[in-house]
């Protein structure tokens, strides 16, 4: 039941209460005041300003004149009374229902302005105000609250992009530099096997911290919300992602089993991209050699690999940034590959979850909004 609902039932409850309470009283002081005891009452033609009925001795009445009893007149009339003050009652409280619904919407508007412009910010899209204009009662004061903190969070997140940036050329320059130093010392002529040693096992360093890096940016991209949307089909993004990895697959002797259909997405394609990359690159680091990664894509887009048991009671943590199982961290992961995949299905109204495979590995599940427009033949 809506807000606006429940307040027109209490209108209209309030309404019904004090009619009630009303009639009972109006009946009661009619019944107290009419003096009736030991009179006689005849039904005649208007003769005073006050009704139908006069009051006089019976001996005074035409002989076909029907004279009634005290009692039979109170009864009479106060029956007559009681059944009009119902029926103006019930008329009231329709209008009184169609009443409080009316001021129920009016008085609520606030809040549906309130509600429609929350609805409408995003993260890269917090310029929308309320500015309720009205009198400085209780909504008001909501409502400027409300745009208080719209401009905090507003210059929050501005900060925040502004040292995400500042960051990306910081930190990737002096690894790009480092790189490229330890490259020409590589090809030097007179490099000898220690040194070369040392350099590859720094190449090696150097990329570890690349990706670390990268894949920290992507992260506060993502949990930052969608700068920009555009429909994606999925499935081709997948088919692209596989065969990107083909590579790594071949040197683990890793393969894969695709099963996909036509899914379209609106959203990021370059965070579903990284969705997808980091599902596939973990399903083959984190794999056996000879193992197998099946993707497929129907409801939604699952990922199973073959591996290492996974206890029940570790999966939940993966999806922290940095927490890997502990025969896992001799691999080339950073440890941020399902929380990259979290962070990026929440971004599109989505949600991710994993479970251990029954012969060892995992399934990780990602559920991604389907858009409503309607797919080519």
């Amino acid at each position: 039941m809506t807000l606006r609902t429940r307040l027109t039932a209490w209108y209209a409850g309030v309404f019904l209460i004090a009619g009630v309470a009303l009639i009972g009283l109006n009946y009661w002081l009619v019944a107290e005041t009419m003096p009736l005891d030991g009179v006689s009452v005849a039904r005649a033609m208007p003769t005073d300003v006050y009704g139908d009925f006069v009051t006089m001795e019976a001996a005074q009445l035409p002989a076909e004149t029907r004279v009634f009893t005290a009692e039979q007149f109170k009864a009479a009339t106060m029956s007559t009374l009681l059944w009009q003050s119902i029926i103006a009652l019930l008329v009231a409280a329709v209008l009184a229902v169609w009443l409080g619904w009316v001021v129920a919407g009016r008085v609520l508007a606030p809040l549906h302005s309130i509600t429609s412009t929350a609805h409408r910010l995003e993260a890269e899209r917090l310029d929308q105000r309320i500015e309720l204009d009205g009198p400085p009662d209780e909504l008001k004061e909501l409502a400027d609250t409300f745009d208080g903190m719209l401009d905090r969070l507003a210059s929050s997140f501005d900060s925040q992009k502004r040292f995400v940036a500042n960051a990306s050329h910081e930190l990737r320059t002096p690894l790009a530099v480092q790189r490229t130093l330890i490259e020409v010392a590589l090809a030097a002529p007179d490099a000898n096997d220690d040194m070369r040693r040392l350099g590859t096992h720094l190449l090696d360093t150097n990329e570890r911290s690349e990706k670390l890096i990268d894949g920290l940016l992507v992260l506060a991209r993502s949990d930052r919300g969608l700068a920009t949307r555009e429909l994606v089909w999925l499935d081709e993004v997948i088919d692209d992602e596989i065969e990107s990895c083909a590579a790594l697959a071949s040197e683990k002797k890793v393969t894969f089993a695709v099963r996909t259909r036509r899914y379209l997405v609106d959203g990021d394609p370059v965070l579903l991209a990284q969705l997808v990359g980091n599902l596939l690159r973990n399903a083959v680091l984190y794999n056996k050699p000879g193992g197998s990664v099946s993707v497929e894509l129907d409801r939604e887009l699952v990922v199973t690999n073959t591996g290492p048991t996974v206890p029940a009671q570790a999966v939940p943590g993966l999806f922290e940034p940095f927490r890997r199982l502990r025969d896992r961290t001799g691999t080339a992961g950073s440890g941020l590959g399902l929380s990259i995949v979290q962070s990026v299905a929440r971004a599109h109204q989505g949600a991710a979850k994993a479970r251990p495979n029954g012969g060892g590995g995992l399934v990780v599940q990602v559920n991604l909004p389907e858009t409503g427009v309607r797919q080519p033949s």
